[in-house]
Order: C-alpha cells, then sequence, then structure tokens
C-alpha cells in the first residue's frame, strides 16, 4: 500500500510541477491523475504486468476515498468567509454551478456507455 500511494503522490508532484511550468489553468493533481491513467492504460496495452500495481493502487484509492469528506471542510469555509462575494455574484455562481453539473453528468454518462459497450463487446 506504501508503494501505491507513493506512486499516486509522485504522479500528483509531477503535475504540480507540469502545471507551474506550463501556467496551465488546470490544478496539478488533476494533470497528475491523467498522466497516472494515461501510463497505466499505456502498459496494459503493451501487455506489462501491471495487476499488482493495479490492484495495490485501487486499494490505496478505496482507503484514500474514506477520508474525501474532510477536504470539503476548508471549502465551507472558504464559502462562508467569501459570502459577500457569492451574494453580489449569485446569478454567475448558480450558471455555472448548473451548467458544470450538467456537463459533468453528461460526460459521465458518455464514457460510462462507452465503456459498457465495451466490455459487452469483449465478453
Amino acid at each position: 500500500m506504501l508503494k501505491s500511494i507513493f506512486v499516486i503522490l509522485f504522479y500528483q508532484l509531477i503535475g504540480e510541477f507540469t502545471q507551474k511550468f506550463l501556467e496551465l489553468s488546470i490544478p496539478g493533481p488533476v494533470i497528475g491523475l491523467l498522466l497516472l491513467l494515461f501510463t497505466l492504460l499505456l502498459l496494459k496495452k503493451l501487455e506489462f504486468k501491471v495487476n499488482f500495481l493495479a490492484k495495490d493502487l485501487f486499494n490505496s484509492a478505496e482507503s484514500l476515498l474514506d477520508y474525501l469528506p474532510l477536504l470539503f471542510i476548508p471549502v465551507g469555509v472558504g464559502v462562508v468567509m467569501h459570502l459577500s462575494f457569492l451574494e453580489d455574484n449569485l446569478v454567475s455562481v448558480l450558471l455555472v454551478i448548473i451548467l458544470g453539473t450538467l456537463l459533468t453528468l453528461g460526460i459521465t454518462g458518455f464514457i460510462m456507455e462507452k465503456i459498457l459497450t465495451n466490455s459487452k463487446s469483449n465478453d
């Protein structure tokens, strides 16, 4: 489990460096996890034995997900601290939240449909 957490943090660090170096507006951890995803997909396509790494990563990710609600506490405090800013921009904030939610649902549904279609055709 320690190795897989190291791998996750290593890719997060690579993502942070990439974000700072290229001055991207995408958060570093997101870049790092996308790089990790592409690495695992590439290793799978090249038929390397990544089952042990994938299982360890899965178990570590499951353990980290148990603590995910703790990460929302700073966001909640930030919202309360900047309540006057939210009142001034309520319409645009609500519009962004609604559009972001709909876009996320649409993309997630599309990807899930493709995954299920591919898994059925492989069986």
